[in-house]
């Protein structure tokens, strides 16, 4: 049962008499308890909820069109609490984090509603035969696994959870089900590489069609990881037998189902120097938010925008010059530096700086834009010239679009830089594209 919050003027459910601090108990004889069941059975066009007002039970029924809203809120998006993590990963992130950080950051979720809802992975250990059973009844799909390891002795070992192997018989009933799973592995060095990958790699191709997808990304490692277990950092040797290894897998489902399936993260080919793949390689870039693909993906849209831009000609001027810089990670930094090369050369009265940013909070092995924090930034870009206005990713800011990691404020960052303009991108080639020219995609 949960609580309604707000009833929607003229709304269905304002209509058939229901009220904010109801309690929604059920519809259609079928118990509510998150949002998944609310959704679920409220996809029918007649309902009948039970609801408590007080201590009174009543009934009232609503017809409607199958899949259309009836104005209910509840007190959050769930209609229920997040569910946090039972593992103590080895390689977990949140663990090294510093302490004294916004509470958010430290909350570890693990749950199969958000996999659904916003695409989070999650371990399965949270789930019990009772919440299998649910996602394939709702044929909730797809559901997007951490699998780090299909040996289930070394994945209790990894998680340490001791359910950690058991419920990898979960994907089995997934693929049974028709229920599409996109995976991922965290490769630690020395523990679930080299022979364990390609066992881990083997194992998950048997779950093709229900398997996607599956990425193979480095562990990330703070400079904060005293008292964790030892991991190192793969060397930039390593890193190119990572990918020969998953190419060569990859290569091999192409050829036997028509999809490579397997996918080595961008920061493996940055840190080998081996050339990232080309458009095709990459399918539908099922992985890019797991950043596979992403800088490949950046480049095509970049370079396919600025070509409609220019509409067959080799060069066009502005009607007034722009200077803007460019303040990026150091995974991105060589690729960004060549795309503002690249806007330059076509568009006359265009100048852009493009300025590496080490990530001296967290360690300078974490080289990705999405942890750089406003104290890095205004520390490294002080005295250089960031012309009329500076472009960051927009993943450096919390997802309500206010706050870097660290607490600091857009607002801050820029008086810290003498008030400079401060804009924010997505990591889509068209948009940053625009933010350069200071125009807006519509």
């Amino acid at each position: 049962m949960v609580k309604v919050t707000f009833v929607a003027d003229n709304s269905r459910a304002q209509k058939a008499g229901i009220a904010a601090e109801d309690i929604l108990l059920s519809i259609n004889g079928n118990e509510i308890n998150d949002v998944l069941d609310y959704r679920f059975y409220l996809a029918n066009s007649l309902i009948s909820l039970e609801l408590m007002r007080g201590e009174s039970v009543y009934t009232t029924k609503i017809i409607k069109s199958e899949y259309d809203d009836i104005g209910l809120d509840f007190e959050t998006p769930l209609m229920d609490k997040k569910h946090s993590c039972l593992n103590k990963c080895i390689f977990c992130f949140i663990d090294q984090l510093p302490s004294g950080m916004r509470d958010t950051l430290y909350f570890k979720d693990d749950d199969s509603r958000l996999s659904f809802l916003h695409g989070n992975y999650i371990t399965l250990t949270n789930l019990s035969d009772k919440d299998v059973d649910r996602i394939i009844k709702m044929h909730i799909s797809p559901v997007n696994v951490s699998v780090h390891t299909t040996n289930p002795e070394l994945r209790v070992k990894m998680m340490k959870n001791k359910n950690a192997g058991r419920v990898l018989s979960y994907l089995d009933r997934f693929k049974e089900a028709g229920i599409t799973i996109c995976a991922q592995i965290v490769l630690c060095k020395g523990i679930n590489d080299k022979e364990e990958l390609e066992r881990s790699m083997t194992d998950l191709k048997k779950l093709f069609p229900a398997l996607s997808s599956c990425s193979v990304v480095p562990a990330g490692l703070t400079k904060f990881r005293d008292g964790l277990y030892p991991l190192e950092a793969f060397t930039k040797e390593e890193c190119a037998d990572v990918i020969n290894q998953v190419e060569t897998f990859g290569a091999k489902c192409l050829s036997e189902l028509g999809s490579r399936l397997f996918y080595a993260a961008d920061e493996f080919y940055i840190k080998s120097g081996l050339p990232i793949p080309d458009d095709e390689y990459y399918e539908d870039y099922a992985q890019i938010e797991n950043g596979v693909g992403m800088i490949r993906s950046l480049e095509c849209e970049f370079s396919s925008e600025l070509d409609f831009l220019l509409d067959g000609k080799e060069s066009i001027t502005l009607d007034r010059p722009r200077r803007v810089s460019i303040a990026t990670g150091a995974a991105s930094y060589t690729h960004i530096k060549e795309l503002a090369a690249l806007a330059e050369s076509r568009i006359k009265g265009l100048k852009v700086n493009v300025y590496e940013i080490k990530n001296r909070f967290f360690g300078e092995s974490i080289t990705v834009s999405g942890l750089l924090t406003g104290a890095d930034l205004s520390d490294q870009l002080q005295e250089l010239d960031l012309g009329d206005e500076l472009l960051l990713s927009s993943n450096t800011l919390r997802a309500e679009g206010d706050m870097f990691l660290c607490g600091m404020t857009p607002k801050e960052l820029s008086e810290n830089l003498g008030g400079i303009k401060i804009s924010f991108s997505k990591n889509d080639g068209a948009e940053l594209l625009a933010a350069i020219l200071g125009q807006k995609i519509i």
